[in-house]
């Protein structure tokens, strides 16, 4: 065998931007607040908490879509069927019933800095806003479904319904197909090694701020 068929194959930058973030993605994913929360612990007043802080990330990642469309980096990640602002408006509208959380709705300090951090990379690191992307969308494909079925079981939410609309992707007709493409984008991006890098790197700052959005939620008052 020859030196060259030897050599190993390169590591897809799917499998490289998950195996570098993992310890960051476990520490998010098993937050005390997500576990509490998710383990019935906290009340419904701790899950409409935190759609709250939701919102404010999810307008500053796709208030920056359309200037990114045509970016080569980013551009193929930029999907509508993905983006969950109307859902979670209609979530919040109905955790709130009304809207009038629209003029009084204020973010944590932790999600104030993972808000800015966002529209910070959108605006000069296309890159950069792929990593916070891939951390959100990607997430919300997978272990959000977890999030959505104990809901609507602690909480009594339809199934699908008003509440929880934010965790339901109507125009993703097979998510296991989707998450397929979205890795083989990943793989595809036009990168170097250094910038693949960095741009991994910035996942693990990215569920960091998730880790600190939660322990901000968790000093909150969240009797049943």
């Amino acid at each position: 065998m020859s030196a060259l068929s030897a050599a190993p194959a390169a590591v897809p930058f799917s499998v490289q931007i998950r195996e570098t973030s993992h310890a960051q993605h476990t520490e998010a994913e098993t937050s005390t607040f997500m576990s509490r929360l998710l383990g019935g612990e906290l009340g419904v007043d701790a899950f409409r908490r935190y759609t709250e802080q939701l919102w404010f990330v999810y307008r500053a990642l796709e208030g920056a879509a359309d200037r990114l469309a045509d970016d080569p980096v980013a551009g193929p990640f930029i999907r509508p069927e993905l983006f969950r602002s109307t859902a979670l408006g209609r979530d919040l509208d109905h955790l709130h019933g009304g809207a009038d959380w629209r003029t009084t709705l204020r973010p944590l300090p932790a999600t104030e800095r993972y808000a800015a951090r966002v529209m910070e990379v959108a605006r000069d690191w296309p890159g950069g806003y792929v990593a916070h992307h891939y951390t959100r969308y990607l997430g919300d494909l997978s272990g959000g479904q977890v999030i959505r079925s104990t809901a609507e079981k602690l909480w009594g939410f339809a199934r699908k319904g008003d509440g929880v609309r934010f965790y339901v992707f109507e125009e993703i007709a097979n998510p296991a197909a989707f998450k397929r493409d979205y890795r083989s984008w990943l793989d595809g991006i036009p990168a170097d090694d250094a910038e693949r890098l960095r741009i991994a790197d910035e996942c693990k700052h990215a569920f960091a701020l998730n880790t600190a959005l939660f322990g901000d939620l968790l000093s909150g008052d969240f009797s049943r």
